[in-house]
């Protein structure tokens, strides 16, 4: 084989990057795995993995050169001293925004894998319907049977935590044991449960974080929580600590970073996928990678980017886009938005360690048979309770031995819960790209034309309110409700921008992840959604991307690709 031909091409190395790469080369594929930025080794380069915040120079913080030189990420958590060089420059990778649109990317080996929330929920055919069901944008073409096995295949791989409940719009899978909730958390849930007559439910985070050990990981969780600087352990599941060893151990895999996959070489013979063409983000030189199957996972956005310059000597705007689909009906989830109190009566109480996760309120609105609101699907909480810390304002001292000795102590207890809102497809929320602005290798950007709608607007009003109904009704105090606004793109799940379908004249992608128009090249991740639900999207990649593997190789092997 030459040293420019593979069997397979990935493109990005992220979570579905990570399980595409593992996958095949695990069927015994030569593949070749490509990422635009730079290597990140497990555990090697984590050079902040046991640092205490106060060995930051800024306690972990942010400083006005950064907030200078970082307009985008300064909008939210991603700008901290902790893993800046994590995130990509908002210099180098400038974009163009129409609306407002908070993208948050991580260009290097393991991609957000490194730096994600690690909650990990499944999907029912409460969503896999729903579109169908409110005569919203287009049905799904595969339902929760179709999905469920591969659910079942990397919930075991990746090993996630938490507890059976029995909830029909939120499977129970293959779990680790659970966290444990505190004692204000347990309390809190139980008085939820009660109040509401077991129609609302609090439980621990569904979580990517090893509560026992597995094969062919180190350790299980030590409760450090600073998983986003990197894991020494391997205790959270990432490209690096889990799919990269494991395509790395069948020999199959070639590895090249800094490489910036600018479009799909397309044959209009064969109509099909001849490779891909990269330019050396180093050297900023072109080279063409040639392989029998591609799978696009460079994230919902890049994918579309890629897929929109590619093959447009045939179609305009690009490879995929003969249903008027690709680049339309980008998702994500709205946040900033709960309510937050004060718990009395617990002060001998506290918890071990630093728990890297939370709690849970999965949907309750608008579920079968249940009351309908002004807005269509629903909406989970994140939240949890914990005590406040030295960093907390003792108000009766200012300095001196008494003031050391208050911070000494844990403060009072607090609880909080924010919401995640499904946001619906809508056909004219879009990317395209500029054709002005371009970024540091001289390559176009994508323009942004997305904004939240009055389905969203609505349903932020239940979210507030609910969150303050609910923490009362449990005995919170002090109770504050607040709606601190959201942009797209701040729940940094991005998806939608080359839909899966029934149909090619309505849909970018069929049922097995296969573009229509080319049928070697499969797209994995979030790009692939054709709803959003109200649940953390990546374990619902992960299995996609196992599911179109399989289905890749049989089709190689009957040669039908």
């Amino acid at each position: 084989m030459a040293d420019n031909t593979f069997d397979a091409i990935v493109v990005g190395s992220g979570i579905s990057g990570g399980w595409a790469a593992k996958e095949l080369t695990e069927r015994g594929l030569k593949v070749l795995m490509l990422d635009r930025g730079f290597d990140i080794k497990h555990k090697v380069d984590y050079a902040d993995s046991n640092k205490p915040p106060w060995e930051y120079p800024h306690r972990g913080g942010r400083t006005q050169k950064m907030i200078e030189e970082y307009p985008v990420l300064k909008r939210d958590y991603p700008l901290n001293e902790r893993n800046l060089s994590w995130w990509c420059s908002d210099q180098d990778h400038p974009y163009v925004e129409k609306k407002p649109f908070g993208w948050f990317r991580g260009y290097h080996v393991g991609g957000r894998s490194l730096m994600w929330g690690r909650q990990s929920y499944r999907w029912s055919d409460l969503d896999f319907e729903a579109n169908a069901k409110d005569g919203i944008a287009i049905d799904w073409p595969i339902r929760y049977k179709d999905i469920a096995p591969w659910y079942d295949h990397v919930e075991t791989f990746a090993g996630i935590s938490g507890s059976l409940e029995g909830l029909p719009h939120l499977p129970d899978g293959k779990f680790l044991p659970p966290m444990a909730m505190n004692i204000v958390e347990q309390d809190v849930a139980k008085r939820i449960k009660e109040h509401y007559n077991n129609q609302r439910w609090m439980f621990i985070g569904r979580s990517a974080n090893l509560t026992a050990k597995i094969p062919g990981r180190d350790s299980a969780c030590q409760f450090r929580n600073i998983c986003s600087n990197g894991c020494p352990f391997g205790a959270y599941f990432s490209t690096q600590s889990s799919t990269l060893p494991a395509a790395e151990k069948t020999g199959n895999l070639t590895l090249r970073p800094w490489s910036i996959c600018t479009e799909v070489i397309y044959d209009k013979d064969t109509k099909k996928a001849k490779g891909v063409r990269v330019l050396d983000a180093e050297n900023n030189q072109t080279y063409e990678y040639y392989s029998k199957v591609v799978f696009l996972c460079a994230s919902s956005l890049n994918s579309a980017w890629i897929l929109m310059r590619s093959a447009t000597n045939i179609w305009p705007e690009g490879l995929g886009s003969s249903s008027g689909e690709l680049g339309h009906n980008v998702m994500d989830h709205h946040l900033k938005i709960g309510a937050s109190g004060d718990v009395d009566g617990y002060e001998d109480k506290y918890y071990y360690g630093y728990r890297p996760n939370g709690v849970y309120v999965p949907r309750y609105r608008n579920l079968p048979g249940g009351e309908k609101r002004n807005y269509l699907r629903g909406f989970g909480y994140q939240g949890g309770a914990s005590r406040e810390s030295w960093t907390r304002l003792v108000a009766e001292y200012s300095i001196g031995a008494e003031f050391k000795d208050a911070l000494s102590e844990p403060g009072k207890w607090t609880m909080g819960i924010g919401g995640f809102g499904e946001m619906l497809p809508y056909h004219d929320n879009k990317i395209t790209i500029s054709k002005e602005k371009k970024d540091k290798w001289g390559l176009p950007v994508l323009e942004f034309d997305v904004e939240f709608k009055e389905n969203e607007k609505n349903m932020r009003i239940d979210i507030m309110n609910d969150a303050k109904e609910m923490l009362e009704a449990a005995g919170v105090k002090n109770v504050n409700a607040y709606d601190n606004g959201c942009e797209p793109g701040w729940g940094i799940h991005e998806m939608g921008t080359a839909r899966m379908g029934k149909d090619p004249k309505t849909s970018v992608l069929n049922s097995n992840n296969q573009v229509w128009d080319c049928k070697n090249l499969f797209v994995t991740d979030g790009a692939c959604m054709t709803s959003a639900s109200c649940v953390n999207p990546s374990l619902s990649y992960m299995a996609l991307t196992a599911r179109a593997v399989d289905f890749a190789v049989k089709e190689l092997k009957k040669q039908n690709l």
